[in-house]
């Protein structure tokens, strides 16, 4: 299993029934193929459908239906569409239990950057800015280290910020990692073959291991 599955496998874990749920673009789109079977979650997507299924494939593509990353998605029976105005209506009203992002850092405070590396051409931050303060949970899925091999969780976010203080939960390859603001970041799962040194390294702010750590597991 690679990196992304892992990680996407146990985010599918954090939902509860009948949760409605916003996956952002990237990483966070492979949840929706990992929910649990015993559960239902209404995925919405803000470009304007709430149930949506998971990826579309082969005769199951409708060119009609994509998910606000463009991608061909199939949808759960009972779906709804609506246009960008109630989708962003349903986000910023607070309707929207939890939602999964990405992101490039995320400090110990909880802040979170996620949508401009300076000196590369971005067309915003997208929906990513309403999510992050509409939705009850944030729950940030990525990759421990950057492509240079450095930590993506700091003691302070160095890049331009998406939010201040609103991510909840870190989901990486090598840990669960609750936010408390004003506190040290809580693991609460460590991975597997993964020693407490290693994540400490591999981190860089500063880690107290929860007296419930558990093993990750999907």
């Amino acid at each position: 299993m690679d990196k992304r599955e892992f990680i996407a496998r146990r985010i599918a874990r954090e939902f509860r029934d009948d949760d409605v749920v916003n996956l952002g673009i990237g990483m966070p789109t492979l949840v929706a193929n990992y929910i649990p079977a015993d559960i239902t979650v209404h995925i919405q997507s803000e470009n304007g459908l709430l149930g949506l299924g998971g990826k579309a494939e082969g005769d199951q593509v409708n060119k009609n239906i994509i998910d606000a990353g463009g991608a061909y998605v199939k949808v759960t029976k009972g779906a709804s569409f609506f246009d960008s105005s109630f989708s962003f209506a349903i986000i910023r009203g607070g309707h929207v239990d939890a939602t999964v992002l990405g992101a490039l850092e995320v400090d110990q405070e909880g802040n979170l950057a996620s949508w401009m590396v300076p000196g590369k051409k971005v067309t915003g931050m997208g929906g990513a800015m309403d999510l992050v303060v509409g939705a009850r949970k944030v729950i940030i899925s990525m990759e421990h280290l950057n492509k240079n091999g450095e930590p993506k969780i700091l003691k302070e976010c160095k890049l331009p910020l998406t939010a201040i203080r609103q991510v909840n939960l870190i989901v990486t390859e090598m840990a669960v990692i609750e936010v408390k603001p004003g506190k040290d970041l809580e693991v609460v799962e460590i991975a597997p073959g993964i020693r407490r040194e290693d994540l400490v390294k591999a981190t860089g702010a500063r880690l107290v291991f929860s007296e419930q750590l558990k093993e990750m597991h999907v």
